[in-house]
């Protein structure tokens, strides 16, 4: 792996924890349940993104599967929680 390629997957994580940091307070002080919600969304989509810049980095393909559960459950969650805020119920 290249300096320049290993400089930009350590910036990018520390940048990824950094908004994770940051949508975490947002979760936690959010004025309304649809943006503890949306947060909880960022979160995961950043955690995905984050796997898959640690599959680039250890040239693994355990990451990139891992991610791929981390999107499957992330937008059956949404899902989930969106159809709670409308409805007050998740099973019909």
């Amino acid at each position: 792996m290249s300096d320049m390629l290993s400089l930009a997957i350590g910036l990018t994580l520390i940048l990824y924890a950094a908004s994770m940091g940051i949508a975490l307070m947002r979760l936690a002080r959010g004025p309304a349940a649809q943006d503890r919600v949306l947060a909880l969304d960022f979160m995961y989509v950043v955690g995905m993104l984050t796997m898959l810049v640690l599959a680039i980095r250890y040239d693994s393909s355990m990451y990139f599967e891992a991610a791929f559960l981390m999107v499957l459950f992330g937008f059956v969650s949404s899902v989930a929680l969106a159809k709670f805020l409308l409805r007050g119920e998740v099973i019909e």
